[in-house]
């Protein structure tokens, strides 16, 4: 069974940091490209930053350039979102995805989400 699990979401304050995780299983993580999606109240779910399957190619959206790392750990089969600086606009529910390549994405699987909330 394909599985994404994110965690690492929670509550904090503007100029904070979280470090979201997202957990796979039922498939190998290596042959997938990875992204973070996020959607707030009222909007469209959104790219937030992407990850070639070996980690040599890296995306990030406009704002989040410079606060927001993304990585993954093959081994463990694991995508990691170290979010830094953060911004109340900040606030959504963060999704992990896997895809096909991070130049021509096609989802393949999405994990549930995790609310990220940060006040001001």
């Amino acid at each position: 069974q394909v599985r994404l699990v994110e965690s690492g979401g929670g509550l904090v304050q503007a100029g904070g940091s979280l470090r979201l995780s997202c957990a796979a299983s039922g498939f190998t993580l290596s042959t997938y490209a990875m992204s973070w999606f996020r959607q707030a109240p009222g909007k469209e779910r959104e790219f937030v930053a992407g990850i070639s399957r070996t980690a040599g190619t890296l995306k990030y959206e406009d704002s989040v350039k410079g606060r927001f790392t993304i990585s993954r750990d093959n081994n463990k089969n694991t995508v990691y979102l170290q979010m830094n600086s953060l911004k109340p606009e900040d606030t959504a529910v963060y999704y992990c995805a896997a895809g096909t390549s991070i130049v021509t994405w096609t989802t393949a699987y999405w994990g549930q989400g995790t609310q990220v909330t940060v006040s001001s």
